[in-house]
């Protein structure tokens, strides 16, 4: 008898008993909606990043819309992004009525490259929007010197819970910013976003539009102990967090430093094997930014003889889920059928040429190294 392989997955969420007693404790309160628990999770949540204001949505998709939304952003506009992200980033810009105006990124760092950046702004443009890749932070000082007083910069910092830049944590540089709690992250609600800002009526008004616009919330009316009338004004959508998942996120970011810890410790294990290989470049440690790692990317170099597509099922064959590089926007039907082709040339090698790695705090040492062994094996073979 064949005997069953290990399997070991891409990512893992780090959930125990503390979510399981959070959630109980929010079932037993009869309040699971929007309520106290999203406005204690997004307090606690405000002060980890060191911002004024932090508003939860229902993923980071909505939270970046809800941010282009209230910084103005809307039709006839154009909004710089790369290309080499995931396809929620240029949706938002969509969902604003705004058009997306692909940049290509570093050919190091994976982030968008400010020089490409600015050779696309137009009279049109009113907003940069970057994205902290896989958790390693932007260079947001080469971007504010291209946004000037003009432009507006939002984050897309969903990968970038714990990275800095400067030793600054990501999010409070000044700029509306947009986290995810996708099961993927490092802390995770299942699903779930957070909009961060330092500026109180950006953060009414985010609050407002995320409860369908309402004058007065579903909680204040209840805590009124009267009756309380609420108005509608503007458009408005449904991008509530529930109490149920805002209990989640309490207790992850309770364990956020140790998750990251652990991260950063498999990246260093990963990088200290990998980085004396001709077959791949690791991930960039530019002096500005402290890496996160909610992902962990291996770039295929010239010397490396192996198919990358091929490696990918080689090691899923052999019970190592990984990742193929991040799929270019420009090139996805959805995009390349309405916008006129451009070429985006280190996007696109970097997307062909490029493999994520499983990565995850409870990643266990003796998978660490069947990683390490079966990748070193394949490509130097």
């Amino acid at each position: 008898m064949k005997a069953a392989i290990h399997e070991i997955p891409f990512s893992r969420p780090e959930f125990d008993e503390s979510e399981a007693r959070a959630v109980a404790e929010v079932l037993a309160s009869g309040w699971v909606s929007q309520g106290p628990k999203v406005a204690e999770f997004e307090e606690l949540f405000a002060d980890r990043i060191g911002v004024r204001h932090a508003v939860a949505t229902t993923s980071c998709t909505t939270a970046l819309h809800l941010a282009l939304v209230v910084a103005g952003i809307g039709h006839g506009d154009e909004v710089i992004c790369p290309s080499y992200t995931f396809i929620a980033t240029a949706n938002a810009i969509l969902y604003a009525g705004a058009t997306p105006v692909f940049a290509d990124i570093e050919p190091d760092t994976w982030n968008l490259d400010p020089r490409d950046v600015e050779k696309r702004v137009t009279p049109r443009t009113k907003a940069i929007l970057p994205v902290h890749q896989v958790g390693l932070a932007a260079d947001l000082d080469r971007l504010s010197a291209v946004a000037g007083r003009r432009l507006t910069i939002v984050e897309d910092a969903a990968c970038a819970i714990g990275s800095t830049y400067h030793g600054r944590p990501v999010g409070s540089s000044g700029n509306l910013a947009c986290f995810s709690f996708h099961p993927r992250k490092t802390i995770s609600t299942g699903e779930g976003g957070m909009l961060t800002t330092d500026d109180g009526d950006i953060a009414e008004h985010a609050r407002r539009l995320r409860s369908h616009a309402a004058s007065v919330s579903a909680l204040s009316r209840h805590q009124a102990k009267g009756v309380v009338f609420e108005e509608y004004s503007e458009l408005g959508y449904n991008y509530r967090m529930s109490d149920l998942q805002a209990a989640v996120g309490v207790e992850q970011l309770r364990k956020l430093d140790h998750l990251l810890a652990r991260r950063r410790a498999v990246a260093d294990r990963y990088n200290t094997a990998f980085g004396s290989l001709a077959e791949v470049k690791i991930p960039a440690a530019p002096s500005y930014a402290g890496h996160a790692y909610q992902s962990y990317g291996l770039y295929l170099t010239a010397s490396c003889r192996c198919d990358r597509d091929e490696m990918l099922r080689e090691l899923a064959g052999l019970g190592i889920s990984c990742r193929r590089g991040i799929p270019p926007i420009h090139l996805e039907p959805l995009y390349s059928s309405r916008y006129d082709p451009i070429s985006l040339l280190v996007t696109e090698e970097i997307a062909a040429r490029s493999i994520f790695l499983p990565i995850f705090a409870s990643l266990s040492d003796a998978d660490q190294h069947r990683v390490i062994d079966t990748v070193t094996s394949i490509l130097t073979r």
